[in-house]
């Protein structure tokens, strides 16, 4: 079952998709469709993302990872937006300790 991005996410995602560029200016319009469709396994804050296409158009096409970007807090190497089609399908983000991340660290924290 879809649910709503979490706040952590949406904040991420519209960090990491800041500019004027094309795909990300269209890649943050599809923000507001966007629906949370499955999670990691580990239990991180991974998430699978779904866009209605009906509502939104897709992006220019472009190369994954989409936006990608590290944190300048430890143990938080990173976080990346892949898509498929031109639209958003995953927000991974990826650490070296071997416990999963479980909260979306705070935007200002990402190194672009």
């Amino acid at each position: 079952m879809a649910e709503p991005l979490s706040p952590g996410a949406t904040a991420t995602l519209n960090a990491l998709l800041a500019g004027p560029d094309p795909v990300s200016s269209a890649l943050r319009a599809q923000i507001p469709h966007a629906r949370v469709t499955g999670r990691c396994g580990c239990g991180c804050v991974t998430v699978d993302l779904t866009v209605d296409r009906a509502a939104v158009p897709p992006a220019p096409p472009h190369n994954n990872p989409a936006a990608d970007a590290g944190y300048t807090v430890p143990d938080f190497p990173g976080v990346m937006v892949l898509t498929k089609d031109g639209y958003l399908s995953l927000l991974e983000i990826y650490s070296v300790s071997d416990d999963p991340i479980t909260t979306w660290p705070e935007p200002r924290f990402l190194d672009r």
